[in-house]
C-alpha cells in the first residue's frame, strides 16, 4: 500500500439550487481517499473532533481499501465545519461559514508504518503544514500539493518552498491567476514551473482541466453531466481518481514514472470520470454506490467522445 493523502475530515452543510444537505459527511482528505480507492489502497493522515458522527466514520470504512491507521480522533475537539450556498448556476458559491476546529491544533502525526508510501498527496491546508507532512516521506516517487486563495494571499512565502518540493500542483484557474499575476491559464501554468513543480493541473470545472507539463501540455473537457445536484468535493474526488489511477498503473509496472506526461494525462480523465460520478449527489451518497465497472464504463464512453483521429 503505497498511496497517502493528507487533508481534512469535514462536516458540511451545502445548500444547492437542487436542495440541501445540512451536517453531512465531507472533507477533502474524505472525498480524496473514496475516490483513490478504486483504484488502490489508499491511506489517510487527518484528525477530526469526537463530535464526528459515528455513522461517518461507518462511511468511510464502507471503502474497504482505505486505512485509516492515520485518522486521529481527538477527544474534547471539535471537527472541522464548513457552511456554503451554490449559485443558480453552480459554477460560483458562497461560504456561509468555517469552523476550523481540529485544524487549529497540532498536525495528525504520520505513523511509522506509512512512512513507506511511495504516491502523496498533500490536500488543501496551510502549506507550512503541507511540507511538514512532506519530509515524512522519504521514498516518494511523486507528491503532489492543492492549494486555495487563502493560503496564497496569506501564506505565500510558506508555498513558494512547497513549490520547490513537489512534483505537481492542482488548483484552479482562480487560484493560478492569483498566485501569478497572469489571467492567461497557459501563461500563468507556465509560470508556476518556473515556480518548482514538473507540472501543473488547472481545474476550469464544467470546462474541464488543463495540464502544463515541462514535456508539453494537454487539455480535457468535462463529463458532459445532466445530473449535477452537489458539486462539492468535486475537485477533491478528481485528484482521488487521478493520483489512485497513477499508483496503480506505476505498481503494476515498476519501471513507469508516475510524472511522466502520458501518465498524468491519462491520470486526468480518470479523475474527470469518478468527479463526474460524485456531483450527481450530496456528499459521498454516489460514491458509496459506485462500481470500478461503472467508472470503466463511463471511461470507455469519454474516451470515445475526445478522441481526434
Amino acid at each position: 500500500m503505497s498511496l497517502i493523502v493528507t487533508g481534512t475530515i469535514g462536516i458540511d452543510s451545502v445548500y444547492t439550487p437542487h436542495g440541501q444537505a445540512e451536517r453531512v459527511l465531507g472533507g477533502s482528505c474524505t472525498y480524496f481517499a473514496a475516490a483513490a480507492s478504486f483504484y488502490t489502497p489508499v491511506r489517510i493522515v487527518a484528525a477530526a473532533g469526537d463530535d464526528l458522527p459515528a455513522p461517518f466514520l461507518e462511511t468511510i470504512r464502507h471503502f474497504k481499501r482505505i486505512d485509516t491507521a492515520g485518522l486521529e480522533i481527538r477527544k474534547g475537539s471539535k471537527t472541522f465545519a464548513w457552511g456554503g450556498k451554490y449559485r443558480d448556476n453552480m459554477n460560483g458559491r458562497d461560504t456561509l461559514f468555517t469552523e476550523l476546529g481540529v485544524l487549529l491544533e497540532t498536525p495528525p502525526k504520520v505513523p511509522a508504518n506509512y512512512v513507506d508510501s511511495k504516491y502523496v498527496f498533500l490536500a488543501n491546508t496551510h502549506p507550512a503544514v503541507q511540507l511538514g507532512l512532506l519530509e515524512n516521506f522519504p521514498k516518494r516517487k511523486i507528491a503532489i500539493a492543492d492549494t486555495m486563495d487563502l493560503w496564497i494571499s496569506t501564506a505565500r512565502p510558506e508555498l513558494e518552498k512547497l513549490l520547490r518540493r513537489v512534483d505537481g500542483l492542482v488548483l484552479n484557474y482562480d487560484e493560478a491567476e492569483l498566485l501569478t499575476g497572469k489571467a492567461n491559464t497557459v501563461a500563468a501554468a507556465r509560470h508556476i514551473l518556473e515556480m518548482g513543480p514538473t507540472f501543473v493541473v488547472v481545474k476550469k470545472g464544467e470546462h474541464g482541466c488543463l495540464i502544463v507539463h515541462r514535456d508539453g501540455m494537454g487539455a480535457l473537457p468535462a463529463y458532459p453531466a445532466e445530473k449535477v445536484i452537489d458539486p462539492t468535493g468535486a475537485g477533491d474526488t478528481f485528484a482521488g481518481g487521478m493520483m489512485g489511477y497513477l499508483a496503480q498503473r506505476c505498481e503494476q509496472d515498476a519501471a513507469a514514472d508516475p510524472r511522466s506526461i502520458d501518465l498524468v494525462r491519462y491520470s486526468l480523465a480518470h479523475g474527470t470520470i469518478v468527479a463526474s460520478f460524485n456531483i450527481e449527489s450530496f456528499s459521498l451518497d454516489r460514491l458509496t454506490r459506485l462500481s470500478r465497472e461503472q467508472i470503466d464504463e463511463r471511461y470507455n464512453e469519454f474516451a470515445r467522445m475526445v478522441r481526434v483521429h
